[in-house]
């Protein structure tokens, strides 16, 4: 938001573009043709931003001090793992497959009457956070651990097209919400679920 800030300040009232991440060492030493005005507004937002930067890398660097020492499968990736654990808190409050479930808000809503049954898309009724990570994981997983048990079961959808492809990784995301339950509660090794460590 503070770059933005200051693409929209210059391109207002110097109507110039700036360049992408300009506050970075090298492009900061090029825009000292800048007015006196413009020069100091963005030495503001450079400031501003670099702490910014500092403090991420700080808490990044925590984050991922937590899940270091643990075997971590390859695509799965630390800030990730650590995002999650930290959304859920305790995976022990989860007994069954279906709370789990529930809580990523990736199980397909359902529109029946009478006899008919009809599924239709994820209801997104749980943690959106969660979701978000473990869709995003869903994609990495299946490229870097093609002998995880669920991209197995998968793999046919996953040839599909674009939007069968999408929908499958949506449904690999609930998967992998219950594997990592799974893992992490001590029911499987992440062995045994076909995701070996990195």
């Amino acid at each position: 938001m503070l770059g933005h800030r200051g693409h929209g300040q210059v391109a207002e009232y110097r109507h110039v573009k700036l360049p992408g991440r300009w506050w970075g060492a090298r492009t900061w030493q090029k825009l000292a043709t800048l007015a006196p005005w413009g020069g100091s507004r963005l030495t503001e937002l450079r400031e501003l931003i670099l702490a910014l930067a500092q403090q991420l890398a700080a808490l990044e660097a925590e984050l991922q001090a937590r899940v270091q020492a643990q075997p971590i499968p390859k695509g799965l990736g630390e800030i990730t793992l650590v995002s999650v654990d930290g959304e859920v808190c305790d995976w022990q409050r989860f007994h069954n497959r279906k709370q789990i479930g529930s809580y990523t808000g990736c199980c397909p809503g359902e529109h029946s009457s009478g006899g008919k049954q009809r599924l239709g898309s994820i209801d997104r009724m749980g943690n959106g956070r969660v979701r978000t990570l473990l869709v995003e994981a869903g994609w990495r997983l299946w490229r870097w651990q093609p002998n995880w048990g669920a991209a197995q079961r998968m793999k046919g959808k996953l040839a599909g097209g674009g939007a069968l492809k999408k929908k499958t990784v949506v449904a690999l995301a609930r998967l992998l919400a219950l594997d990592l339950w799974r893992w992490r509660t001590g029911r499987a090794t992440m062995d045994e679920l076909g995701g070996g460590a990195a």
